[in-house]
């Protein structure tokens, strides 16, 4: 997950103060005080994943509780799977590793991570099934959900007052109901969605319950082809009849916030993050910014999104794995998890955790939807298909120029298990 997915969250209202909360707070585990005296545990963390007060509190207590010291090393991602990679293969790496959660498998693949299932018999006994998702490669625990976070319809309030909507809607239809009268009684463009907002799209296969892959033998082949695939892309389609945007584009190609910026757009689907490089673009506009979830088919039951989020790992070769482990019990705990989510307006790793999210408009907005949440397909395979140019990309701009959902996914299929094959 990027950086600044949480940097910009600031800007758009977010609340940044630290609260401990209550339930298991890790005090009850590992050696005790002196237990890991004259060590020092090595934690490679993204930039901008842990907030000061947060870091702050946590080495306080974990040095307390260990006797050992905490050193954080703050990462940039660019670049850094390649880092993890050489790291997890030298003799010395760093003992705990922030993983962005679809990276996960490739790196548990290589046996560079540990097996931590005893973690999740204990601090992860209630984490969210879905959330632990990518954590899990070939039944084993090799690393432990983080924090996450999910698209939301973000709004401009004046445009909608406009057109005359008091409310926002809360399914599907009646999602199409307010763009279409958007289109109808103001000047406005509804909805700002370029052809190629993948992750979206991605959300809408999740929702389909959609597989965008399939085992053939010993091997993944794409499902491109699936009629739930074709589905959702039909939903897509809908959804960008309502766009002026290009449909060979995507979402940074303009920076759609940029352009819903300069007030003539109703609403676009992106992060939380986005509203603020919105409000940098054109500060007047954010009075006028609102968010709600993406609806489902139904009320109550919110549309499937794309977890973009990290777990932390700990090396097979570190030479600290207990203590790694006192790290992990103690960051992962309610007290801390919930910390990590209220100051950062991040998803938490189980639901129970989500009252931290409370008067953050943004979270709020984000976290009905996490609980329909997945990710893209999570084996070690899978990042090739993404690479540019992204046949996945290509077959939506087809379907948006006209072709059926089955002759687009023809069209790329080849590409897609070819990639599919590539040696990791």
């Amino acid at each position: 997950m990027k950086r600044r997915l949480i940097a910009a969250i600031g800007v758009a209202g977010m609340v940044l103060t630290v609260a401990a909360c209550g339930g298991d707070d890790g005090e009850g585990t590992g050696a005790g005080a002196d237990g890991f005296k004259g060590q020092t545990l090595t934690v490679w963390a993204m930039d901008g994943s842990t907030p000061p007060n947060w870091t702050k509190d946590l080495t306080a207590a974990f040095e307390k509780k260990t006797g050992a010291k905490l050193k954080f090393e703050t990462q940039k991602w660019e670049g850094i799977q390649q880092k993890i990679t050489t790291a997890l293969s030298e003799s010395n790496p760093p003992d705990v590793i922030e993983v962005g959660n679809t990276q996960t498998p490739a790196y548990a693949a290589t046996g560079g991570l540990a097996d931590l299932s005893d973690l999740r018999k204990g601090v992860g006994k209630d984490w969210a099934e879905n959330l632990n998702e990518s954590a899990v490669y070939e039944g084993k625990q090799y690393a432990a959900p983080w924090y996450f976070a999910n698209r939301v319809v973000i709004y401009n309030k004046k445009v909608w007052a406009d057109a005359g909507i008091k409310e926002t809607p809360k399914t599907r239809d009646e999602f199409f109901d307010a763009l279409e009268t958007i289109g109808k009684k103001t000047d406005a463009e509804p909805l700002y969605l370029p052809g190629q907002n993948w992750y979206f799209f991605d959300g809408l296969t999740i929702g389909q319950g959609a597989d965008l892959v399939k085992k053939e033998g010993d091997k993944y082949v794409s499902n491109l082809g699936d009629p739930k695939v074709a589905k959702a892309m039909e939903i897509y389609k809908k959804y960008q009849s309502f766009s002026k945007a290009p449909k060979d584009k995507d979402e940074a190609t303009p920076q759609q916030a940029e352009v819903f910026a300069k007030g003539n757009v109703g609403a676009f689907i992106g992060m939380g993050w986005e509203a603020g490089t919105a409000i940098a673009a054109n500060k007047d506009i954010e009075k006028n910014i609102g968010y709600f979830t993406i609806p489902g088919e139904t009320a109550g039951k919110p549309e499937g999104v794309f977890l973009g989020g990290s777990n932390f790992a700990v090396a097979a070769g570190s030479e600290k794995q207990e203590l790694a482990k006192e790290f992990l019990n103690l960051a992962l705990s309610d007290k801390f998890e919930g910390a990590l989510a209220k100051e950062n307006g991040v998803i938490p790793n189980k639901e129970s955790l989500n009252s931290n999210l409370d008067g953050n408009e943004v979270a709020e907005a984000a976290a009905p939807a996490a609980a329909q949440g997945g990710t893209t397909p999570l084996i070690p395979e899978w990042a090739a298909v993404e690479n540019t140019p992204n046949p996945i990309k290509t077959y939506m701009t087809a379907v948006l120029n006209g072709k059926s959902p089955a002759a687009a996914a023809k069209q790329v299929e080849a590409e897609i298990n070819k990639r599919l094959a590539q040696q990791n």
